[in-house]
């Protein structure tokens, strides 16, 4: 063995001591025909080599710990926004692969910090405000980027929408006077009516009627200075974001009354108060002092005549002085609030142009979830965004043919649908010439793509039959203007599951894809479409409903405005202690295009 070269076994063997003893010696080998160094020379090297490797390799070890404290939290956090960035894809087939990453809409790329390069108003005329976390709700100051509203909100609205923030940030969960207002409850004793009075919103029906129920029971709330909370329902938090700054809408799970529980025939039922003469008989139920620590509002599906008295002013009166109502509803009757005169004025103020009250106030409640919003993008991105026009079809089957066949596929409803957007000019009518589809081909090849006008038709339906038939149709008969008309569906279910998140996150992706449409072809009497219509801020053409398998004539009619249709409106006028039409008292507040007893806000001024 040469001195100077220590053998393998030298020390414990490892390599931390050995390389920095190599890199030592090897230095300082001998040129050719050297003498070798004295024998104690050599030790004594040997001896300063181990100590420079023993310290270099402590200073090592060191270091390396003090890398991993510096890595660990960053190596977290990294995780955890890889976690928050990587949402799951909704929709059962694959997303296919694009080019880039670029949001074709602004050609900027989708990121999650704002940019001064994208001109689009991400608060929406003020109905947002900032300071809420977007890594963990993108959808919030994005979806304008996707969407532009025709409507400004009022400048009373956005100070109205300020104080409420503040208000459930005040009294809302966790604080000091929700933990006292829930003992009370808990306990059945009155409570005396303070800054601090609570609407609970019982959620149960589909996500169309959801969005509808909570956008009415949020009105009500603001025009009464109500706390609104909404049922901890297993799906509202999949499906939404928090709204309210600083708080949250959901109730506690400790909430001390059993919804479960409430129904119709439910004593605490307003209702039931009433026909039980539980105020004492007195026909004028503002000045009743014996008011109970609660009530419940039964607004649900077929609801009585005493449960519809909520909606005249000596009963909002009473009601004012209840700290809590529980309410069970799954309509939009929004509606039926501006016919009690109390809120009228109010109303106005907020709402200038009326017909614009799911609009902006749906805007700035509902926010979809990273997993609704990343599949929303995606889709739009993938299918939608390049197209010179988009075209919204939103389907809904109420034939039946047998119990296995409830969706269709029905001939009549897809002649519904073709006339409707053919003779409205929303879709282009096709060319009936035989061998016209090969001639259209070949003059598209030779003209190249720079000619290539695109139309994407977004169809939403259980079924798939109506969205194949009509890429069909346009496949074998192209449009007489040679525009290219590509049909896109992202789900079909078959049938709808309202108590499966799954399937919930899939509509309301659907919902807010139609609501990016330029126009919407919508089914009469669906919440759904009304949702979707909304949120786009357009009047929609609606598709009337056919009777006994035969299309009606005409198709479809274009709608008064862009409200919903509240369909188990009240026809009791309160002032004349009688039924009246109550479409035909106040201008704005109209008979449903859809729906004949139904009533919607329109944005006029004279019957």
């Amino acid at each position: 063995m040469v001195m100077g070269r220590p053998s393998n076994s030298y020390g414990s063997g490892g390599d931390e001591e050995r390389l920095p003893l190599r890199g030592v010696l090897e230095t300082q080998q001998r040129a050719p025909g050297t003498p070798p160094p004295p024998a104690h020379h050599a030790a004594e090297q040997l001896k300063e080599a181990r100590r420079g490797g023993s310290r270099l390799w402590r200073a090592s070890v060191r270091a390396g710990l003090l890398l991993c404290l510096l890595t660990v939290p960053a190596v977290l956090l990294l995780l955890r926004w890889q976690a928050d960035s990587s949402p799951q894809w909704v929709f059962d087939f694959e997303a296919p692969e694009e080019d880039d990453d670029q949001d074709i809409q602004d050609d900027m790329s989708d990121d999650l910090s704002p940019s001064p390069q994208i001109a689009y108003d991400r608060l929406l005329g003020g109905l947002l405000v900032e300071g809420f976390d977007e890594i963990s709700c993108r959808s919030r100051y994005q979806f304008a980027r996707y969407h532009s509203s025709p409507s400004i909100p009022s400048p009373y609205l956005i100070e109205r929408l300020r104080k409420q923030e503040a208000l459930q940030k005040k009294c809302g969960p966790g604080t000091k006077a929700y933990k006292e207002a829930s003992k009370q409850l808990k306990s059945g004793q009155s409570i005396n009516v303070t800054d601090c009075n609570y609407l609970f919103l019982i959620i149960h029906a589909g996500l169309g009627n959801r969005m509808l129920e909570i956008t009415s029971a949020f009105l009500y709330a603001l025009l009464t200075n109500r706390i609104l909370l909404v049922d901890r329902y297993k799906e509202i938090a999949d499906l939404f974001c928090e709204p309210f700054p600083g708080t949250s809408w959901l109730v506690p799970s400790d909430f001390p009354l059993n919804n479960d529980e409430f129904s119709q025939s439910s004593p605490e039922s307003y209702g039931n108060m009433l026909q039980n003469s539980v105020f004492g008989g007195n026909t004028d139920r503002s000045l009743a002092g014996n008011r109970p620590p609660y009530v419940y509002l039964h607004l649900d599906g077929i609801y009585g005549f005493h449960d519809k008295l909520f909606f005249c002013e000596d009963d909002q009166q009473f009601l004012q002085g209840v700290s809590w109502l529980i309410m069970r509803t799954d309509m939009y009757f929004v509606p039926s609030l501006f016919l009690i005169p109390a809120f009228q004025d109010e109303l106005s103020r907020l709402f200038p142009e009326k017909d614009t009250v799911f609009h902006h106030l749906a805007r700035y409640l509902f926010h979809p979830t990273n997993n609704v919003w990343y599949s929303v993008t995606k889709y739009f991105r993938s299918y939608l965004a390049k197209a010179e026009k988009r075209v919204g079809i939103q389907i809904r089957i109420y034939e039946t043919k047998g119990i296995l066949q409830r969706n269709g596929p029905f001939p009549h409803i897809l002649n519904q649908i073709l006339s409707c957007a053919q003779n409205e000019k929303l879709l282009p009518e096709v060319s009936m010439a035989e061998g016209a589809a090969a001639e259209t081909q070949n003059n598209r090849t030779a003209a190249g793509t720079q000619n290539n006008r695109t139309i994407a038709v977004l169809t939403t339906s259980l079924s798939s039959w109506y969205s194949d038939q009509i890429q069909k149709k346009y496949d074998e008969q192209p449009s007489v203007d040679g525009i290219t008309v590509r049909v896109f569906q992202p789900s079909h279910e078959e049938y709808q599951r309202s108590r499966n998140k799954k399937h919930n996150m899939k509509a309301l992706a659907e919902i807010y894809l139609l609501s990016m449409s330029d126009v919407l072809i919508t089914s009469g009497f669906s919440t759904f479409g009304y949702a979707a219509q909304g949120l786009a801020g357009l009047k929609p053409w609606i598709m009337f409903r056919s009777e006994n398998h035969v299309m009606p004539d005409p198709p479809c009619g274009r709608a008064m405005s862009i409200e919903p249709c509240f369909h188990q409106a009240p026809s009791y006028d309160c002032k004349a202690k009688k039924d009246a039409d109550l479409g035909k008292v106040v201008p704005y507040v109209r008979h449903c295009e859809d729906v004949s007893w139904g009533l919607k806000i329109v944005n006029q001024t004279h019957l």
